[in-house]
């Protein structure tokens, strides 16, 4: 079966094969560690591990790089005067704890910035060299009128891309469009010594030296939350990078309004784990379509936990099958066609009143879900005789050994068959 994905230069559908036949190289940003990890933060984390799984399965080596963002003002301020690495230490080793409970498979690389400043230094002086860019007053900016194509990505017209990008007015800049690739720092400011004078880079700048480094000039995918189409990616693309396939995931809202601060409904993972488990979370995450918004609502979690243990019983301990079983092709296919998370779930559902136990347990690794059996060996096997009645259509039986569940303290719930 092809691949497809939806790419966000064009946002077509488009059939996906690597430039370099049975290997992918794909970066994805990754988090500013400067506060705990949100459910905002874990989406593309969870949406870019099944990617890559599916990767895997079709084109064998997938090279993985998601960058850790090691200096910001955000951490400067989060430091209040002491070494950054204080708080940056502190929250990777949070993030890395957050994604690993969420299933999520370590990235193959994850560079960070404050390893990378020679090669950003580097970049930056390439871009001087080649007319793109300009030192003025302690700073380096990209100069965005050198860049024609600056808005393929975005499709934005130049006021709203000024306006969207938030840029800072100053009376150095050439163009009120042109962004930051270095500013100078202060004595309590963490800085390196540059030919511009000690300073640290602008946020956009890291990404393409760090893709340029560890994948090479031209990549295959390049993936990210939708906030980060503009101006980030656009703004890497005018810097270099270069992507046959941009892949945006969209935003989580919480009861139908944007995640803030001043809003007070921000969902740490750390609380949300403590409420369920990482598996229940990942299935949630994986309930709606990646580049659609997902709605997140005070019965999300609690319906993804009943769903999980439905799930759970039904493959009980039967051991995965074989990728090639016949009953897995349409699973397959969901995830073939531009990651159809919410149809592959409905794949495992349908597997489940199947009694497809093996094919249920093999579909849900590809989905990074771990199906747990029952402690009971008693619930398990009348689960599973209980799933075999009902995809026979013996609702008498069905009925008889859910009674017997029940009795046995299981939780019963049934979707439509």
């Amino acid at each position: 079966m092809t691949l497809y994905l939806t790419n966000s230069m064009g946002g077509e559908k488009q059939p996906f094969a690597p430039l370099i036949p049975n290997e992918v190289r794909m970066y994805v940003c990754g988090p500013t560690v400067y506060d705990y990890a949100h459910i905002g933060n874990a989406r593309p984390a969870v949406v870019f591990d099944v990617l890559v799984r599916v990767l895997q399965r079709h084109f064998g080596r997938v090279i993985y790089a998601r960058n850790l963002t090691d200096v910001d003002d955000k951490i400067n301020a989060a430091a209040a005067g002491g070494p950054i690495s204080a708080v940056t230490d502190r929250f990777t080793a949070a993030y890395h704890a957050d994604m690993a409970a969420l299933g999520n498979l370590p990235p193959t690389i994850e560079p960070k910035v404050t390893d990378h400043i020679p090669q950003i230094i580097d970049l930056i002086g390439r871009l001087i060299a080649a007319d793109h860019a300009y030192p003025a007053e302690g700073h380096v900016l990209y100069h965005v009128p050198s860049f024609p194509d600056y808005g393929a990505l975005s499709r934005r017209k130049r006021d709203e891309m000024i306006a969207g990008a938030r840029v800072e007015v100053a009376p150095f800049k050439r163009d009120p469009a042109d962004f930051v690739l270095w500013k100078p720092s202060d004595a309590q400011q963490p800085g390196w010594d540059s030919p511009w004078g000690r300073g640290r880079p602008g946020w956009h700048i890291e990404c393409s030296a760090m893709i340029e480094h560890h994948l090479g000039h031209h990549i295959d995918i390049h993936g990210g939350g939708v906030d980060l189409k503009f101006p980030h990616h656009e703004n890497e693309i005018a810097q270099g990078t270069r992507a046959r396939f941009w892949l945006h995931n969209g935003f989580v809202t919480v009861e139908g309004r944007k995640m803030s601060k001043s809003l007070g409904n921000v969902l740490l993972m750390r609380d949300l784990l403590a409420q369920a488990p990482g598996q229940a979370i990942r299935l949630a995450l994986l309930s709606a379509h990646y580049h659609q918004p997902l709605g997140w609502t005070a019965q999300t979690l609690p319906q993804a936990v009943r769903t999980l243990a439905r799930l759970s019983a039904a493959a009980g301990d039967a051991p995965a099958v074989s990728r090639q079983d016949a009953v897995l092709r349409p699973f397959y296919a969901a995830l073939d066609d531009d990651l159809n998370t919410p149809a592959a779930l409905a794949e495992l559902s349908a597997l489940a009143r199947a009694g497809h136990s093996g094919a249920l347990r093999t579909a849900a690794e590809a989905l990074g879900l771990t199906l747990t059996a029952p402690a009971d060996p008693r619930i398990a096997a009348l689960q599973r005789a209980r799933a075999e009645a009902r995809s026979r259509r013996d609702f008498a039986t069905a009925d008889r050994l859910r009674d017997d569940l029940i009795s046995l303290g299981a939780l019963v719930e049934d979707a439509a068959l």
